[in-house]
């Protein structure tokens, strides 16, 4: 079991100052939020998108899956974010480029969007498959949010 599906966290969201709903209570992870299930990990990603789309914006920078993606995985903390990147682009069930601007997460057409971005980022975070994935969970994450 991968350390993102223990720590019900699919998008090994990094331990920080943020009280989220749902965190476990007693943690063992020092690096890693753990939740008490799937869909509050997916609530948090969900919380998280809405806040890179805020904080981009103020930043003058577009609010696309490129940006998004070197914000969540930068290459100066080592990661390979043009290979995560082009992973997540492969794996979406529809067209969405790393340069096209995104709708807000908020809006109906921005939920369909990121409902199947979080189901990619989850498979390159966690190394499971799109048939793996947890979708009712990134749903319900979303209804919680």
């Amino acid at each position: 079991m991968t350390r993102g599906i223990r720590n019900n966290n699919p998008l090994n969201i990094r331990r920080g100052t943020s009280q989220w709903v749902g965190r476990r209570e007693k943690v063992t992870d020092k690096e890693f939020e753990e939740f008490t299930s799937m869909a509050f990990g997916y609530r948090a990603a969900w919380k998280l998108m809405e806040t890179y789309r805020l904080r981009l914006r103020q930043e003058g920078k577009s609010y696309t899956l490129e940006n998004i993606l070197h914000r969540w995985a930068p290459p100066e903390d080592g990661n390979d974010t043009r290979s995560y990147l082009r992973t997540v682009i492969r794996l979406l069930d529809y067209k969405v480029g790393g340069k096209q601007p995104l709708p807000s997460p908020r809006t109906k057409e921005g939920h369909r969007v990121f409902a199947r971005i979080l189901m990619a980022m989850t498979c390159v975070e966690c190394g499971i498959r799109p048939d793996e994935v947890d979708r009712e969970s990134i749903e319900r994450g979303w209804e919680l949010g």
